[in-house]
């Protein structure tokens, strides 16, 4: 049984420290359990490029509703039953999640859909901002070309 009390039918978070996948998983999964499907998306910071930290920061008045505007946009769009959007901010280093997704649905299409939809829009259109710190110091990261594709096929 799930310990982690969530706020149905959207989850929305900033988290300034650590996440329990699991924890947040079994929570989602109980809170829908007529659900025919769930999907569900852990972003993690990677370690290749000689990355030593990932730092975001962003801008507090616009995060937190823009995320719950986003999480409202999914659910009506995919006629979700329930939608998870977790999002850390701060210092991690390279394994830590930085971002948990989920969705519930009737059917998985929707399900899976929902959570490209999330993060398409979290990676690219969102209230981010990216460093990493590598060897040679800090470094401002801009989403790539395929990101902005990526986003590109919701409109």
């Amino acid at each position: 049984m799930a310990r982690l009390s969530l706020s149905t039918p959207r989850d929305v978070r900033l988290l300034d420290r650590g996440m329990s996948i699991g924890e947040a998983l079994a929570a989602f999964n109980a809170s829908y359990p007529d659900a025919g499907g769930t999907a569900s998306f852990v972003g993690k910071v990677r370690s290749d490029n000689d990355v030593k930290a990932l730092e975001l920061t962003h801008y507090e008045p616009l995060t937190l509703p823009g995320m719950e505007e986003l999480a409202q946009a999914a659910s009506e769009k995919f006629a979700l039953a329930g939608v998870l959007a977790w999002h850390r901010v701060g210092v991690m280093t390279p394994g830590q999640p930085i971002v948990l997704v989920a969705a519930a649905a009737a059917h998985r299409r929707e399900a899976f859909d929902a959570v490209d939809f999330l993060m398409d829009h979290l990676k690219s259109a969102s209230w981010f901002w990216k460093r990493e710190r590598r060897g040679d110091g800090w470094h401002w990261i801009e989403p790539r070309d395929q990101d902005r594709r990526d986003l590109a096929r919701w409109k």
